[in-house]
């Protein structure tokens, strides 16, 4: 039998190399798991450390049954109540408010503002209107209100393209909503990666493509613009209650956002779909989150399965390191848990919400 050629070790080695810098070639960044290398502890938070209200849900049960397993996977988790936020007014918000009625307290309903006419002289009048029939329906908030630098998008049935929330057009509708205590919730812009060019020094890489915003627009804001708007609004409508979504996407820099709470003491912001944005630096959220405790809400706006709870819980309960979630968070950079004290959990969990709710 013939032997098989030797071949050298320094060829094997050779080859070796050179698939494995090829294979980083070829490597596709939405490919890219990391696993951490590191065996360090682990904790397990199965349910919130207290009774929580999650201020920033959608109408995510296509179904009873689903509404059902979704109240399940609150109970198990610790959620006492949830928000959602409808977007809507009109016949949809109506048909929302039948189909989560049979579950009391467990969901509250927030609508939206009606456009539909605006510009007519008869519109500011109407809209109000139709505020206050979806508040004796029972809606007890407005939101999510939207607006990424084109005017509000959000609204159903239809949006306000063109309107910012310091347009004096909409300022009866807030007022309104202060004589109604209720609250204001409103999505101010994109995180910075968003606004960054999508190439090889973004952080946010994984997803700058999918979210770039693209600034390429006549007469668009930008978030530094959103957020003086929001600063006006603030101040013309000091009755008025608004709560600020994720965190008002400052994650990068959570002091601008600090400037917005210090002088306005009716804003309050809820960190709904930024933990992965806020837990690879824990230190400085947790410093942010101790000066701003009496005014941080929790959310999660991302949809109703128990593992999806148990995430936000692990990021603001425990001081685990280095973790990834890329499939709940589709980020590439590791985890952080965040170790907030017990007495400003219990702030953010619900003790704020209460002040916001009015349910003091």
């Amino acid at each position: 039998m013939k032997k098989p050629p030797v071949i050298p070790i320094i060829l094997i080695l050779l080859f070796s190399g050179s698939a494995t810098a090829q294979a980083q070639e070829i490597l596709l960044l939405k490919n890219y798991r990391p696993v951490s290398i590191y065996n360090i502890p682990e904790a397990k938070v199965a349910r919130a450390a207290y009774p929580v209200t999650d201020i920033h849900s959608h109408d995510y049960a296509q179904s009873d049954a689903e509404i059902k397993e979704w109240v399940k996977t609150m109970d198990e988790a610790g959620i006492r109540h949830t928000i959602i936020q409808t977007y809507t007014t009109g016949k949809s918000f109506d048909s929302l408010v039948e189909k989560y009625r049979p579950y009391g307290d467990r969901f509250e309903l927030w609508c939206g503002f009606d456009y539909t006419g605006f510009g007519k002289e008869s519109w500011s009048k109407d809209a109000v209107a139709e505020l206050e029939r979806c508040y004796r329906k029972g809606a007890r908030g407005v939101g999510e209100l939207g607006d990424k630098g084109e005017g509000e998008l959000y609204s159903k049935p239809t949006p306000g393209k063109g309107i910012h929330i310091d347009d004096p057009a909409i300022g009866p509708l807030l007022d309104k909503c202060g004589e109604l205590h209720m609250p204001v919730s409103i999505h101010i812009g994109e995180d910075q990666w968003m606004y960054d060019k999508p190439d090889s020094t973004n952080d946010g890489m994984m997803n700058a493509a999918v979210w770039h915003v693209n600034m390429n627009v006549a007469g668009k804001l930008n978030h530094e613009q959103l957020m003086a708007g929001l600063a006006k609004a603030l101040e013309q409508h000091r009755q008025t209650i608004f709560v600020a979504c994720h965190l008002a996407n400052c994650c990068a820099d959570l002091s601008k956002l600090g400037l917005l709470l210090d002088g306005h003491p009716n804003l309050y912001a809820d960190i709904a779909a930024r933990y992965s944005e806020i837990s690879p630096v824990p230190r400085y959220t947790l410093a942010f989150i101790t000066k701003y405790q009496d005014r941080l809400v929790y959310g999660t706006d991302m949809g109703m399965d128990g593992p999806m709870y148990r995430m936000t819980f692990r990021i603001l309960e425990t001081a685990d390191e280095h973790f990834y979630a890329t499939e709940q968070f589709n980020y590439h950079w590791a985890l952080y848990g965040i170790n907030i004290p017990k007495e400003i959990l219990s702030k953010l969990y619900q003790g704020n919400a209460a002040k916001i709710l009015n349910r003091k």
